[in-house]
């Protein structure tokens, strides 16, 4: 399960550069940059939350 949970780290840490090109820079591309790396993180999470109430069921 730690892998998961490093799988998330390196995803947020991986955005970080377009945050900041986003928000501080005001750079459109990064922006969508972002929102494909937060749908990704969502999925991410939702394939863990699966995982973890089949082993919690089990």
């Amino acid at each position: 399960m730690m892998n998961r949970f490093s799988e998330i780290k390196d995803l947020i840490m991986s955005l970080e550069a377009d945050f900041e090109k986003f928000y501080d820079k005001k750079n459109q591309a990064a922006g969508t940059r972002v929102r494909k790396g937060m749908q990704d993180l969502k999925n991410l999470a939702q394939d863990i939350r699966k995982e973890v109430q089949d082993i919690k069921n089990t």
